[in-house]
């Protein structure tokens, strides 16, 4: 991949986010909305999602150091990543909304570290400039959908291509799992900083249920999207998933 090509498709994609983000007619907020967590949920949380920013951002410096044309692909991916997160749908009864993550993509593509800095890149633009999510709920976003969003799509797809399961098959499971697993954990986040006197576990059914009708179709959109990629890839440039370490060099076409 060329670095000149790498930021042309990372500016043209920027455009496409701003006008998205401008042009639209009505705007939802998505993710944990701000205020929706207690100070010490919020700061559980926080302090769960330090240690894994950190680790991506060591996993950039060590990378790049290694290969110039690294962070034009972080780039380009994070592009990928923050289009593809703000698609929201209203769920009124979760204090948040349904959406699409890219997770699964940025996660085989890039591993788990990556994924979860430029998943953290994202979250925080959206909080800032587009009021989906929030600063104080920065944390708990970025575990849900960066850590176990990520972890999920990587390792669900290298446990499926490690079984000689082929690549399409791979990508959409690792696509659909890293979807409902950030909802699961999303609905585990809010119930536990929001239930007060009340039992965890009724609550948070009742917030997993009210995601449901827009969740599980979405999942099954995103797998087909990851799966869509990483075939592509897998067809057009399998030299690009030999670099980025998700094909040995004796799987490639």
């Amino acid at each position: 991949m060329k670095i000149k090509n790498s930021k042309l498709k990372v500016f043209i994609l920027s455009l496409f986010a701003v006008h998205c983000s401008l042009f639209t007619e009505t705007a939802y907020a998505m993710h944990i909305s701000e205020g929706i967590l207690p100070f010490n949920w919020a700061l559980f949380w926080s302090l769960i999602a330090v240690p894994f920013v950190a680790w991506g951002l060591y996993k950039l410096k060590k990378l790049s150091s290694v290969d110039l044309s690294f962070k034009p692909l972080v780039g380009l991916m994070a592009a990928v990543v923050f289009i593809i997160s703000c698609m929201p749908i209203p769920v009124p009864t979760a204090g948040t909304c349904s959406h699409p993550c890219g997770t699964g993509i940025s996660g085989i593509l890039l591993g788990p570290a990556i994924s979860i800095l430029i998943t953290a890149v994202a979250l925080l633009i959206q909080a800032l400039f587009l009021a989906h999510g929030g600063l104080s709920t920065w944390g708990a976003d970025i575990v849900s959908m960066g850590v176990v969003g990520s972890f999920a799509g990587f390792l669900t797809f290298r446990l499926l291509r490690s079984m000689k399961i082929n690549m399409a098959v791979s990508g959409f499971m690792a696509g659909l799992l890293a979807d409902w697993a950030t909802y699961l954990t999303t609905s585990a986040e809010l119930a536990s900083g929001i239930k007060g006197d009340s039992a965890f576990m009724p609550l948070f059914w009742k917030i997993l249920i009210a995601f449901m009708p827009t969740q599980l179709p979405l999942g099954i959109l995103e797998g087909a999207m990851t799966a869509g990629m990483v075939t592509l890839l897998y067809k057009k440039r399998p030299d690009l998933l030999v670099r980025m370490r998700v094909l040995k060099p004796e799987e490639a076409i």
